[in-house]
C-alpha cells in the first residue's frame, strides 16, 4: 500500500504543529510517529522516522509525523518531553478526526520514543489505550550530553528494537528499563544509534510482528 506524503498543520496546545502525513484509502489504523531528539537535529524527516512511516503506511495504517517545538514550521521551545507529549496528543486528536476513530500505534526512536512512553500512559489514563508501541535506539537512564530519562513502563507486547553497537543510548541503559517489566528487546547485530545501513531491519521486524 503506498500513499503520498503531505504536508499538514495542526493546531497544538502552544501553536501550530508541522505534520507529514501519509494517508492510504480505507486506512486500518492511525500510526503516529516521534522523531529524535530536536537538540541533536532531530526532525520528521529523520531516516529512522520516515522508514516507521513508510512501514505502517505498507501495513495499511495512515502515518502521521509531527515535528517537535522549534522544529520546522512547529511553534513553542522545546520542552524535555513534557510539551511534546501534549502535542503528540493533539496530532493524534486531529489524525482521528482525519480518518475516523481507528487503532492506534505508537511509534518512535530515541527521544521521541521516550515521548511516546509518555504519551501511551496518558491514553492508557484517559481509557484510549493504543493498540501497540514500537521503540527504537529508546532513551532510558542516562545519555551522554543530554540529561537523565524516566522512560515510562510500557505493555508487554511493546516491540522494543534497539542496535546492538549503539553507544548513544548503551544497550544496558534499555536493559535495565525493559528488566523489571518482562520486555524482551531485539537486538539488531552491528547497528549503531541511526541505524546505518541496517533500517531495513527495522521494517522487517515490525511487519513480521504485525502478521503473526
Amino acid at each position: 500500500m503506498k500513499a503520498p506524503e503531505e504536508k499538514i498543520v495542526v493546531d497544538g496546545p502552544v501553536g501550530k504543529i508541522d505534520v507529514i502525513m501519509e494517508r492510504p484509502d480505507a486506512p486500518r489504523g492511525i500510526a503516529l510517529i516521534a522523531h529524535p531528539h530536536p537538540m541533536g537535529g532531530g526532525a520528521n524527516t529523520n531516516k529512522v522516522a520516515y522508514t516507521l512511516a513508510r512501514t505502517f503506511v505498507s501495513l495499511g495504517y495512515a502515518a502521521f509525523r509531527p515535528n517537535f517545538r522549534g522544529v520546522g514550521g512547529t511553534e513553542g521551545e522545546h520542552d524535555e518531553g513534557r510539551g511534546e507529549t501534549d502535542d503528540l496528543l493533539a496530532v493524534l486528536d486531529e489524525a482521528k478526526r482525519r480518518c475516523g476513530d481507528l487503532p492506534v500505534a505508537l511509534a518512535g526512536f530515541s527521544f521521541g520514543a521516550y515521548c511516546q512512553t509518555r504519551a501511551a500512559k496518558r491514553l492508557v489514563e484517559a481509557g484510549h489505550p493504543a493498540q501497540r508501541l514500537v521503540l527504537v535506539g529508546t532513551a532510558a537512564g542516562h545519555v551522554e550530553g543530554s540529561r537523565q530519562y524516566d522512560t515510562e513502563a510500557v505493555p508487554h507486547d511493546t516491540i522494543v528494537i534497539h542496535g546492538a553497537d549503539d553507544t548513544l543510548v548503551p544497550p544496558a541503559n534499555v536493559y535495565a528499563w525493559a528488566l523489571p517489566l518482562d520486555l524482551p528487546v531485539i537486538m539488531v547485530p552491528g547497528a549503531d544509534h541511526f541505524f546505518h545501513r541496517r533500517l531495513h531491519l527495522i521494517r522487517d521486524i515490525i511487519t513480521r510482528a504485525w502478521r503473526h
